[in-house]
């Protein structure tokens, strides 16, 4: 793409090569739209190749724009230049920004035993049951990206799956986490139990409190939904439940802040474990 990012005429900001794929090899059922510039931007640097093309509205021609413009044409994507109507329908008249972006439609790109055999270190995971909104499962993706998290798991009859406000609210994570939807929760559980994984449930009804807990081993945070909290069977197969204290009026928290507050707690004790090893100082 020979577009100067740095340009102020308006010509349309189009590729000249051919699309990665022609109609007989993909259909509008293998993509999904993602939109907003740190999604789509995150998508151009996490998976370029399952980019198919970009749609720019064309009366941005600003600093953010011309970035976008660029980094599409070094990874040779086209840009099509639209007006926001067209946006507006692509996203559903969501909060685009000026841009969006088709696709490959996430699949999954792990099971469960690959990304454990892949681990040099002790598992940490993130269990959610029963999370159905997009905006809580994309806050979910992007703070277990941050806490290093090998994996996210979820059922597949009671969740909400990769979608593009998730993909959005992710802001990337959701295409560097490993997202595992499995048929039986409980028996995913069980598995992990039997691998010497340490299952620990956040609920508020218990009488832990998450800093007595021993966190720095091999270790599953599950959680529930806001309000409704795990299934009894999940419950169930937790090792340990722990309650995050509260010192304020509010009963409980968003699902995605509980989980970073559990999982920073999990972070600080394995730090502090190391930092313990002999000939460490």
């Amino acid at each position: 793409m020979t577009t100067n990012p740095h340009s102020t005429n308006h010509e349309p900001r189009t590729t000249n090569h051919e699309p990665r794929t022609t109609n007989h090899d993909l259909t509008m059922a293998d993509t999904h739209i993602v939109y907003g510039f740190h999604a789509v931007v995150s998508g151009l640097r996490q998976h370029a190749a399952g980019v198919q093309e970009i749609y720019l509205d064309g009366t941005r021609n600003d600093a953010r724009a011309q970035d976008l413009v660029r980094l599409a044409g070094s990874h040779a994507v086209r840009i099509i230049t639209v007006d926001a109507q067209r946006l507006d329908g692509l996203t559903g008249h969501a909060r685009h920004q000026g841009v969006a972006a088709r696709m490959l439609a996430a699949k999954p790109r792990h099971d469960l035993d690959a990304v454990l055999e892949d681990l040099t270190g002790p598992a940490l995971l993130l269990v959610l049951d029963g999370v159905k909104d997009p905006h809580n499962l994309g806050a979910c993706l992007r703070v277990a990206d941050a806490f290093g998290v090998h994996a996210v798991i979820a059922p597949k009859d009671r969740a909400v799956g990769i979608t593009p406000v998730v993909s959005k609210v992710a802001s990337g994570a959701a295409e560097t986490v490993p997202y595992i939807s499995v048929t039986n929760l409980a028996r995913t559980l069980r598995e992990l139990k039997e691998l010497g994984i340490w299952i620990v449930g956040a609920d508020q009804a218990a009488t832990t409190q998450l800093y007595d807990a021993k966190l720095s081993g091999a270790l599953a945070w599950v959680f529930g939904a806001e309000g409704e909290g795990m299934r009894r069977l999940t419950r169930e197969h937790c090792d340990e439940l722990v309650r995050i204290p509260m010192s304020g009026t509010v009963e409980s928290l968003n699902v995605s802040v509980a989980s970073g507050v559990c999982l920073g707690e999990t972070i600080r004790q394995r730090a502090a474990a190391l930092d313990a090893l002999p000939g460490r100082h």
